[in-house]
């Protein structure tokens, strides 16, 4: 039995957002994204100790520029921008969420709402900007089912 892909869902700028990972592969949601033309990024955090970590690797993977200001502002900023990654649409997996949550389940908690209001402003310009956690969150829906 072949899986469904998630590729059309993830085209849909208007449905995009933050969302509970699927208990699929992170390659296999990777390809996904990939096919349907967003740049994909994966930012595993099992060695991320705390925010300045998470920050550092969030930076790292995104290729921030370097006037980022590791903060929550400065990643907010980044987020919405994102003019040094031109593409047509974005997709971010966050792997070990749960490992991280338990180091530092503040910086995670804060985290989140900064990818949600990145969702929003894309959203806004018709993008489609997603971004999955691996992990159960109050308030993180589940991704819906591939088309």
């Amino acid at each position: 039995m072949s899986r469904r892909s998630y590729a059309p869902l993830l085209r849909q700028a208007s449905r995009s957002g933050v969302y509970r990972a699927p208990r699929r592969g992170a390659a296999s949601l990777i390809a996904d994204a990939k096919a349907a033309g967003l740049a994909a990024f994966h930012i595993d955090l099992a060695a991320v100790r705390d925010k300045d970590a998470l920050l550092d690797r969030i930076a790292e993977t995104l290729s921030f520029p370097d006037w980022f200001g590791h903060n929550w502002d400065a990643l907010a900023d980044c987020l919405g921008d994102l003019s040094w990654l031109p593409a047509h649409g974005y997709f971010i997996l966050l792997t070990h969420c749960g490992d991280f949550r338990a180091r530092d389940g503040a910086a995670f908690a804060a985290a989140l709402p900064v990818f949600a209001a990145a969702a929003e402003v894309w959203r806004g310009q018709g993008v489609p900007f997603w971004t999955l956690a691996d992990a159960r969150s109050d308030g993180l829906a589940g991704l819906p089912g591939p088309e």
